[in-house]
């Protein structure tokens, strides 16, 4: 059980909530930084770390980004699969598609097999709407009737 809570932990951005000047409470203020309420001091989570790190580092790779930064790999990957960054041209091969295994950029999946997943929801959402819209029709009751009838 310890292990499988210290991997969840490993796998969340670290967010800090006290201030470490004067333990004053950091508020949120966009794009991964937090402003102390008492201090004033700015802290930042992961994904605020890896953004100024990769602003004047651009092109840095992974180990390079968490060695600087002290975020893991694996925090830094699912940043990357969220969409917030992106490998450059020449660093492919970090990620692949979870569908048909070529190389990516950021995300899940590549275009092609994004599009795909979307296109199978939507179709699914369809059919279940038309199935929803036609089930009065096949009930086995009057049509017109009431449902429920009070008893008196």
């Amino acid at each position: 059980m310890a292990e499988k809570m210290r991997r969840l932990l490993a796998s969340e951005v670290l967010r800090p909530t006290i201030c470490r000047e004067c333990g004053g409470i950091l508020v949120y203020g966009g794009i991964g930084e937090y402003r102390c309420e008492e201090c004033g001091r700015i802290e930042y989570d992961d994904y605020g770390k890896v953004r100024n790190y990769l602003e004047d580092h651009k092109g840095a790779n992974v180990s390079e980004i968490s060695l600087e930064t002290g975020v893991s790999h694996k925090s830094i990957r699912e940043m990357i699969k969220e969409n917030r960054f992106e490998i450059i041209e020449n660093r492919g091969g970090y990620l692949r598609c979870e569908r048909c295994g070529v190389d990516i950029k950021s995300g899940r999946m590549c275009p092609k097999c994004e599009e795909t997943y979307h296109r199978k929801v939507e179709e699914e959402a369809r059919k279940e709407r038309q199935q929803g819209l036609s089930g009065y029709e096949n009930e086995k009751t009057d049509k017109g009737s009431k449902r429920f009838k009070r008893e008196r």
